[in-house]
């Protein structure tokens, strides 16, 4: 299963390069998007960060993040665990009491601490927590959010700097081991995705023609899970123990989904290992969903997940046609592109990553035969995905594609009005 790091449409700054994909972006770019919904959400700053040492573990912090996640369900809530350990919960329309309770809860795993003792604050950052009213103190919790973000850019900066001056990557984080893989799949059972899922539009868009989102991809925003469950431990540094983790989050994912309706009303798309396909919690999950829902659910499946074993690809294919689900690969390149025949793997779509050299080859003998290849398979069953500037988007169209998929198409889509197309296309000629 392929899992997101990008962050979603934000304005905080348009540079990839400079723009760590941190909690504390997350809620800065959260804040500002809040500017005009600030009717009835309330906001709380928890001063985790100011706790004795020992009262900063891990496990501590899961245990403060767990309490707030039935409300980040209920009331519209959004949780960010910054890197300090601090935590910032924002809901609209929640009983105060009911963030009370949570405190209380708080206060009471944390009652031998010196910062226990401190009253709430409704200003300033001296007690062990702050409130914002938003309809009154946005500008205040604005501030926050920028002196968070502001904070990360510098530390960010200094790593950049440090590893340009001696040639190293500097990597503050280490590897996940087998034993950590065992407490974050632990982790994982009683931990509420909806923190860590986000959303990204893939879209038809030609010159001329206003975009059109297709549908939607959901995956699970691996940067942020770090942050959320082990902020100190790199998960995808170890690649074969991230692919089991990956299987354990296909299962979460599945389970997110027979309850979060609001996202089956529209056509969507999940990155999923064929095994997890295979799978009973598959076999569960496509027996609670309508045949009106797989008819507008695409099932992605990675490319070295495909030709490890091409014998359950194909079962696993036709077994998802037969449920009336569409099959897409993921992972593909400019240079793996023209070596995949759409028709004779029996998939729907294709997916490629968007690479800056192409930039480069546009005259060249490769650019005509991937331009070819686009044409056989089909304009409107590639996708060209991590599209993150212009150029990607001009470059795709010269080379034939209309389907596209990144930051640069969230960025154009923000300027039109956007438009869903839920029919459901027909699926490939088989055999």
């Amino acid at each position: 299963m392929d899992y997101g790091t990008n962050a979603g449409k934000g304005s905080t700054t348009d540079n990839p390069a400079l723009r760590p994909p941190s909690a504390e972006y997350a809620f800065y770019d959260y804040a500002e998007r809040l500017e005009k919904h600030r009717r009835g959400r309330v906001a709380i700053h928890i001063h985790l960060s100011k706790l004795q040492p020992h009262n900063r573990r891990e496990h501590h912090i899961r245990i403060a993040t767990n309490t707030f996640e039935s409300l980040v369900k209920y009331f519209d809530g959004q949780l960010f665990v910054l890197k300090n350990n601090d935590i910032v919960f924002v809901a609209r329309d929640v009983p105060v009491e009911k963030i009370d309770d949570a405190v209380l809860r708080l206060r009471y795993l944390f009652s031998e601490d010196p910062l226990a003792q401190y009253a709430d604050q409704d200003g300033g950052d001296v007690g062990f927590c702050t409130w914002y009213l938003l309809e009154r103190d946005y500008a205040r919790f604005l501030a926050l959010a920028r002196h968070f973000y502001e904070r990360s850019m510098v530390v960010h900066a200094e790593k950049r700097l440090k590893e340009a001056a001696t040639g190293m990557p500097v990597n503050d984080r280490k590897p996940m081991t087998p034993a950590q893989l065992g407490k974050l799949e632990e982790s994982l059972r009683n931990t509420n995705l909806a923190n860590v899922i986000r959303n990204q539009p893939v879209c038809a868009y030609a010159p001329g023609v206003s975009p059109k989102a297709i549908f939607h991809e959901l995956y699970v925003a691996i940067t942020e899970l770090e942050q959320l469950l082990m902020p100190d431990v790199q998960v995808t540094a170890n690649r074969w123990l991230f692919q089991y983790l990956t299987l354990t989050l296909d299962k979460r994912m599945l389970a997110y989904l027979e309850h979060e309706t609001q996202h089956l009303e529209r056509a969507f798309s999940i990155n999923l290992n064929i095994a997890t396909v295979l799978s009973g919690e598959f076999h569960k999950f496509d027996q609670n969903i309508s045949s009106n829902l797989r008819g507008r659910l695409v099932i992605e499946l990675q490319k070295m997940d495909i030709f490890s074993d091409m014998g359950a690809y194909l079962f696993a294919r036709d077994y998802l046609h037969d449920r009336g689900y569409r099959v897409c690969i993921d992972g593909l390149t400019h240079l793996t592109l023209p070596y995949m025949d759409r028709d004779q793997l029996g998939l729907d779509m294709m997916k490629m990553y968007w690479s800056p050299e192409l930039v480069n080859l546009q005259n060249s003998d490769t650019f005509a035969r991937l331009k070819e290849n686009v044409g056989s398979g089909g304009p409107t069953r590639i996708i060209l995905t991590r599209c993150d500037n212009d150029d990607a988007i001009n470059v795709g169209q010269s080379m034939g594609i209309n389907m596209f998929q990144g930051r640069a198409m969230d960025n154009i889509l923000a300027n039109h009005t956007v438009v869903y197309d839920n029919r459901q296309p027909k699926p490939p000629p088989r055999e």
